[in-house]
Formats: C-alpha cells, sequence, structure tokens
C-alpha cells in the first residue's frame, strides 16, 4: 500500500465511536489533516477516557455526538451516511470487567451488534475497523504471538472483546458488510486515561514518573511486552480503512520489539527524569488474570498494508511525558 492510503481520506466520511477516547482522539486529529468529514460519537461515560480536551485545537473540524451507541435508534441515524467506521468505543478495564461483567458484557458485545446491525439495515455499503485487543491469546503458548494463536482468554473483557470481534467477521462474512479487527498490544502516548491505573499500567507509570512518585513493579519485573506509540497506531487503523486487502480477517498491531517492565521503567525514568521504582509482589486479583510475557507478530498486517511502527519508545515516551507535563491537571 502506496502513500495514497493517505488521499483515500480526503473528503471521506468518516465516523469514530469513542471518538473522544485515547486513540479516538488521536486518530481524529490525523484525519483532520487528511481532510475527512470526521463524526465523533462518543458517551463521556466517566473513567472511561473520553475527555473533550482531546479535540482541543481542532474542535471545529469536526462534529461531536455525544451518545451511547447501545442505542439503537441512535445509531441507526449516525451510521447512514458515513463510509468508514472506526469502531472504538469500549469498556476496556480488565479489573472493571471482572467487578461488573454485565456492564462489560452490555459494551463490548451488545453495542457492537447495534453498530453492525445499524450498518447491516441502513448503510451496508460502510466499511468498519474495529479496535480489538490481544488480550483475546491469554496466556500465550509461543512467543511472540501471531494470529493463528489458540484464542483463550483470562478474564472477562477479553472473553467479551472476542466476541465482538467475531461479530464483526460474521457481519463481513455473511451480510457483507466490510470489516476487519485489529488485535492492538499495549498502545501509549498523549491523551491517554491516567487518572487510575484500571485501563493498563503505561499510563499510570507515565504519570507516576512526571509527578516524581514511585513506580511499583509487580514481581521481578522481567515480564515482557511490546509498546505501540498512539500515532502509530492511528496509522494502522487509517491503512485498515483504506483498503479492502484487509476484510474479513484479524490482524495483530504490535511494537518493534518486546521490553521487560523493568527495561521500560528504567527508560521511562531516565527520559523523564524524574520518579522511582520498587520492586513489590503481585496483588492476587492482578495475578489470578495475569499473562505472563507477551509480545506481538505483526508480520500479516505489515505484508498486508506496508505498516510499521516509526516511533522509537524514547522518543514516545519523550513526546508523551512533554504532553502531560504540560496538560496533566486537565487529566486528574
Amino acid at each position: 500500500m502506496s502513500a495514497d492510503y493517505r488521499d483515500f481520506y480526503r473528503g471521506r466520511r468518516v465516523m469514530v465511536t469513542g471518538g473522544l477516547g485515547f486513540i479516538g482522539s488521536n486518530l481524529a486529529r490525523r484525519l483532520t489533516e487528511l481532510g475527512a468529514d470526521i463524526l465523533l460519537v462518543d458517551s463521556l461515560i466517566d473513567d472511561y477516557g473520553g475527555h473533550l480536551f482531546n479535540i482541543d485545537g481542532v474542535e471545529s473540524k469536526v462534529r461531536v455526538n455525544i451518545a451511547d451507541i447501545r442505542q439503537r435508534t441512535t445509531m441507526n441515524y449516525l451510521v447512514r451516511d458515513r463510509e468508514v467506521i472506526f469502531n472504538l468505543a469500549g469498556q476496556v478495564s480488565h479489573i472493571d470487567s471482572m467487578l461488573d461483567p454485565y456492564n462489560d458484557l452490555e459494551i463490548n458485545c451488545k453495542s457492537q451488534l447495534t453498530v453492525l446491525e445499524a450498518c447491516r439495515r441502513h448503510n451496508p455499503a460502510a466499511k468498519v475497523v474495529f479496535a480489538g485487543t490481544r488480550q483475546v491469546y491469554g496466556k500465550p503458548d509461543r512467543l511472540p504471538v501471531d494470529e493463528t494463536h489458540l484464542v483463550r482468554p483470562t478474564d472477562i473483557n477479553g472473553i467479551n472483546k472476542v466476541a465482538g470481534e467475531y461479530y464483526h467477521l460474521v457481519y463481513n462474512n455473511v451480510f457483507g458488510v466490510r470489516a476487519c479487527s485489529l488485535r492492538l498490544t499495549n498502545i501509549y502516548g498523549p491523551r491517554q486515561l491516567v487518572r487510575h491505573n484500571r485501563q493498563g499500567f503505561i499510563g499510570w507509570f507515565i504519570r507516576l514518573a512526571v509527578e516524581d512518585k514511585e513506580i511499583q513493579i509487580f514481581g521481578d519485573g522481567q515480564q515482557l511486552r511490546d509498546f505501540v506509540y498512539v500515532e502509530d497506531a492511528a496509522d494502522a487503523f487509517l491503512r485498515a480503512g483504506a483498503t479492502d486487502a484487509v476484510n474479513g480477517q484479524v490482524f495483530n498491531v504490535g511494537g518493534a520489539q518486546p521490553i521487560s517492565h523493568l527495561e521500560l521503567v528504567s527508560l521511562l525514568i531516565e527520559t523523564a527524569g524524574t520518579g522511582a521504582y520498587r520492586l513489590v509482589e503481585w496483588p492476587p486479583d492482578k495475578k489470578v488474570i495475569d499473562i505472563g510475557s507477551f509480545y506481538a507478530d505483526s508480520t500479516r498486517f505489515r505484508q498486508t498494508t506496508g505498516w510499521e511502527p516509526a516511533t522509537t519508545l524514547r522518543d514516545g515516551l519523550a513526546r508523551t511525558i512533554a504532553y502531560y507535563r504540560e496538560h496533566l491537571p486537565r487529566y486528574l
């Protein structure tokens, strides 16, 4: 895929669900640069990451509809003229899914059916790109993990996310609503939720470093993870939305190389010039759903779309630290 994928979005009618959230708002910013006609849909549920400040500076270039994608009549109307739908709305906290599984089911399963049924009934020509997760794999049998690995989630969130993903594949294969899923690994960068630590550790670690506080690393810190800077993740969505070569498939979107938690935190503290760390025992509620080391093989997506993560971890952390040093009070 050439640079023409960016030209594809000029004047294109695009909708982003979860559009005021972390990845959604960064994707929206890219779409404004490409000249798209952008509709952002977000429920702004407390503690889920949606924030009007995330579109500060581009608010005049987008339309915002504050709505819950579980609402059928609303979605039936909103999808009608959209050519590409980036379906990013969801509940992403693994801990919260275990505390309130019914809510997770509503948001990560029922809501996906609502979006897809709206497309099927009112806009079957739309292209839908779903934000999946590496969490669907569970504890890996081998590393790196490619798309042929068994799907075996270890928590409620993973189960519901894979169900939402499979709905998209079924609607592609049976009903002709073009769709695919990007199984994201650990995304980080500006506009990430840092108010609490229930939506992943990397944003929380960055906040603690910026505040010159202690970061607690569970266990011996040797677990491996891969990380993708949010602008690179946004580029992955743009590429997927612009080609039919991805339809009906799932793709890993992972970092260039894995790094241990201990090495990550050391790099973070070095880059920030502030913060400290301490190794602590695993909390029982987190240990029981932990998957150990994980990093993805993104070869399939790279070969299909030409995507490559362009931002080094050091550079991405530096940009993120600079953003929160300027704007942290907005996110607390």
